[in-house]
């Protein structure tokens, strides 16, 4: 008796990830299904994963076709089968980095950093957690030690709220890739724009690959095909243009080189 074929599903599920925080989130998301579901001439809808862990599972056991996901989930996933097929481009460039920031009363080095209190955005994420940490490993300093306590906020702004208010003492933003016209430059400003003028850089870390679109090893590979050619020409209209900056943070996209996070397993091991 041959198997009972799975039941088809005529809609695309795409998850957003939770770091710039669920409302935020969660409205762009409704933005992003309308424009999907006509550009892709099919239905899309758009959720907001309630962690990183979860929008991981999901991928791959198809629960979800498709995520916008940060680096280190893009590296975590594609070893197992899934495929990151697009990535962000940003200031012209596909890579980033993150910034190591205190207050401006804060310690004026790294080695100032022992007995403060850190709160970081996620474990999964690369520019909120994993490049400080392996930053700070790589100065000889053990995290774990170092800070007198370490927590997570859940988003970028939430961290930064912590820092500024005095719950804190140090975080990570997230940092375009180095040009050398504007070497110290930072997210905070359109993070957190009322805060920005707190904050100071203690260091920068080494870059890594943009966040990328993952699509799932178990989801119909032409609906997938129609997704990533919607994707790639987001930049062609000024609506397109606008869902790219306000939901992937991106001035554009491109083809994502197969196995392009491979490099970040340095950084994940450097964490353990």
């Amino acid at each position: 008796m041959p198997p009972p074929l799975r039941p088809v599903r005529h809609e695309l599920r795409f998850l957003l990830p939770p770091s710039l925080g669920a409302e935020a989130a969660h409205e762009r998301g409704e933005r992003l299904a309308a424009f999907l579901t006509r550009a892709a001439d099919r239905p899309v809808e758009v959720s907001v994963a309630s962690a990183y862990d979860a929008l991981a599972r999901d991928l791959l056991a198809g629960r979800v076709d498709a995520a916008w996901a940060p680096p280190f989930v893009c590296a975590r996933v594609e070893s197992m089968g899934a495929r990151v097929v697009v990535r962000g481009v940003r200031d012209g460039v596909s890579v980033y980095r993150a910034a190591l920031v205190c207050r401006e009363d804060g310690p004026a080095h790294l080695e100032g950093l022992s007995g403060t209190r850190a709160v970081w955005v996620d474990e999964d994420l690369v520019a909120g957690y994993l490049l400080p940490l392996a930053l700070l490993r790589a100065r000889g300093m053990n995290p774990s030690k170092t800070f007198f306590s370490q927590t997570f906020a859940g988003s970028y702004r939430a961290a930064l709220a912590a820092v500024a208010e005095g719950r804190a003492d140090v975080t990570s933003a997230f940092a375009p890739a180095r040009r050398e016209a504007r070497p110290d430059v930072t997210a905070i400003p359109e993070i957190a724009p009322e805060w920005a003028s707190r904050f100071r850089v203690l260091a920068f870390t080494e870059e890594a690959p943009n966040d990328g679109v993952v699509v799932s090893p178990v989801s119909d590979p032409q609906a997938l095909e129609v997704l990533e050619r919607v994707l790639l020409t987001l930049g062609d209209t000024p609506e397109g243009r606008a869902l790219l900056k306000e939901a992937f943070d991106a001035d554009a996209i491109e083809p994502a080189p197969r196995l392009g996070y491979r490099a970040l397993y340095r950084v994940a091991l450097s964490t353990l």
